[in-house]
């Protein structure tokens, strides 16, 4: 067949009454519909029913089919085994219950195929997304998501739908960087690729709960909270970092359309932030320290952000000289603060027009010390356009 082969993973755990019908109806699929080479991949991890043996005949009898053992629970370790030992170019898994309709494996196929993207996934909180499962779930669920993007403001909006497509050749280089073997592997996975600079492609799929799932809602909510707390610190630490090489997604010469947006509306939070803490603050102290502490702490807060979100500085190369110059700017603003609330001081209203049209001054010049001072310029790429395929 015609461009990569895809190897589908399915992980299996003690699933002798589905296994068969599942894994031919998704070899049916697959042998009328799939333009690509395939191959189906079963990895057992544990099981003590019959769903090795019957995996095994079905290996037996249907072309393109193996069959992974794993001797320990848990659906990352079996996805890693099953990746690790596969030669196809692209790795996809669904679950075993075909839960997400599986023409939606096609799509994500096409966007790794086509260099668009590094990692596919199904999302069942996608705006198109049809989806039946009960409220304790879907409550979860969302609650989960929204967890994850409080704390790493990710782009993808379902971490765990069991259904993803990725270059093999990337997960080859994310799987050491990926510590957990159980439910968290998933969201692990799609972080560490996201905290790299690689592009998660997101689609809404049809998706119906398997009402014998053997997944533990709470236990497993529980055990993924302790993972977000953990791959958080690691971020922080500086780490979760790995070189890509000629994969890595190239920067663009100019974004200051982006920049303009996000530290504007990083600015504009910052400023509601500082006038709530001078306001909350000034029955207590005078103008000038009142308003230098409103601009002093939440200028920590703001420096953070525009490093990391306007201007895309997330590990640690250059993090000193930044920090130093940061708080060189910081300075002026204190000062300026402190002065300007002084001067003013003795009417409320007064005061806080004042502070506000000077931290909107202070932004214009803080921006354009930011771009030319603070933040080094990111490297112009030679080439904006991806090949299929950038390393062999």
């Amino acid at each position: 067949m015609p461009g990569p082969t895809v190897d589908v993973t399915v992980p299996v755990y003690n699933e002798e009454h589905v296994l068969r019908v599942s894994i031919e109806r998704l070899h049916a699929y697959l042998s009328a519909s799939f333009p690509f080479g395939w191959q189906i991949t079963i990895a057992d991890n544990a099981s003590t029913d019959r769903t090795r043996a019957i995996a095994h005949e079905l290996a037996a009898e249907l072309p393109n089919v193996r069959v992974v053992e794993i001797d320990r629970k848990g659906r990352g370790l079996a996805l890693r085994t099953a990746w690790s030992s596969s030669t196809a170019e692209i790795v996809a898994y669904m679950d075993v219950d075909l839960s997400t309709g599986v023409n939606a494996l096609l799509p994500l196929v096409a966007s790794i195929h086509s260099g668009h993207s590094e990692i596919g996934i199904g999302s069942r909180l996608a705006p198109a997304a049809l989806v039946a499962r009960g409220p304790r779930r879907e409550f979860i669920s969302r609650c989960y998501n929204r967890v994850l993007r409080l704390v790493f403001v990710n782009r993808f909006r379902d971490a765990q739908c069991g259904f993803k497509v990725a270059r093999r050749d990337i997960v080859e280089l994310l799987l050491p960087l990926v510590h957990d073997n159980a439910w968290f592997f998933d969201t692990e996975l799609l972080l560490v690729a996201e905290h790299n600079g690689l592009r998660v492609f997101e689609i809404p799929v049809d998706w119906v709960d398997d009402p014998d799932s053997r997944v533990h809602v709470v236990s497993t909510a529980t055990e993924d909270l302790k993972g977000v707390l953990r791959v958080a610190k690691t971020f922080a630490r500086g780490g979760g970092r790995v070189d890509l090489g000629s994969l890595s997604r190239p920067g663009l010469s100019d974004d200051m359309g982006r920049q303009l947006v996000s530290f504007g509306v990083v600015g504009a939070t910052s400023t509601i932030a500082s006038l709530a803490i001078y306001l909350g603050s000034r029955g207590s102290l005078a103008a000038a320290p009142a308003a230098g502490l409103a601009y002093g702490i939440v200028t920590l807060v703001n420096s953070w952000a525009n490093r990391r979100f306007t201007f895309g500085h997330r590990g640690r190369d250059d993090r000193g000289s930044h920090l130093l110059r940061l708080g060189a700017a910081a300075v002026v603003g204190v000062i300026s603060s402190m002065v300007v609330a002084d001067f003013a001081s003795d009417h409320r209203v007064r005061e806080s027009l004042a502070l506000i049209g000077l931290w909107l001054s202070l932004a214009a010049i803080r921006f354009a010390l930011l771009r030319a001072w603070v933040f080094r310029s990111r490297p112009k790429p030679t080439d904006v356009q991806r090949t299929r395929w950038a390393a062999k």
